[in-house]
């Protein structure tokens, strides 16, 4: 694996374990599931998406260091801009992933790194889960690394996507078991696609039935 400069390293804990602290105080995000985390080796995580708050809520949940995808436009808005940059996060364009970031994805995962990807390619608009658009199961199949189910509840009621703001609330991520590269393989990419999803929809189902999530 590629090392990254110790002032690189250092800058990613930090906010990590500010967003840690913040959103814990905010929205008394709560994690299970993390005994499913792979400690090492290439992951694909793949994740529901119910707010702008989802990539850095599930990120900070894992002790690895977490590689995240955004819009090649949101690299233009300084300071926002810089805060990608700092944060090495993969530029990808309006349509997908597009060729350069798939690139640099595989790359990644290649160097035994986590990718955070959210396959419904936008935030929901009822709070339930939109089928899966296929393709990006071609880089947990051409890198050979695992693939990890996951879910965020409560973002969609914190932040919809009509809202300028986030509100309150209570908010929930669960990590489902991983699949191992020998079960990725020898699958076709409709049946990959469809048990990723089952998965992935299996995890929100989780923190829905856990009444503590709930509970004030």
């Amino acid at each position: 694996m590629t090392e990254r400069s110790i002032l690189a390293r250092f800058w990613y804990r930090l906010l990590q374990r500010s967003v840690q602290v913040a959103t814990g105080i905010l929205y008394r995000t709560r994690y299970t599931g993390k005994e499913n985390i792979p400690a090492s080796g290439g992951v694909l995580m793949v994740a529901n998406h119910q707010s702008h708050l989802d990539p850095p809520l599930i990120g900070v949940g894992v002790s690895r260091r977490m590689n995240y995808l955004a819009r090649q436009t949101l690299f233009s808005f300084a300071p926002f801009g810089w805060l990608l940059h700092s944060l090495d996060v993969i530029p990808i364009d309006r349509d997908g992933i597009g060729l350069s970031g798939i690139k640099e994805s595989l790359r990644r995962l290649k160097r035994g790194e986590m990718v955070l990807i959210f396959p419904e390619g936008t935030r929901t608009s009822d709070g339930e889960i939109a089928p899966f658009r296929p393709g990006f199961t071609a880089l947990a199949v051409r890198s050979g690394a695992a693939i990890l189910p996951a879910a965020i509840e409560g973002a969609f009621r914190v932040w919809p996507r009509w809202k300028k703001f986030p509100g309150r609330g209570r908010i929930a991520v669960h990590f489902g078991k991983p699949m191992l590269p020998s079960e990725v393989a020898g699958r076709d990419d409709r049946e990959l696609v469809a048990e990723v999803e089952r998965r992935v929809r299996e995890c929100q189902a989780e923190l829905r039935s856990d009444a503590r999530f709930f509970t004030p």
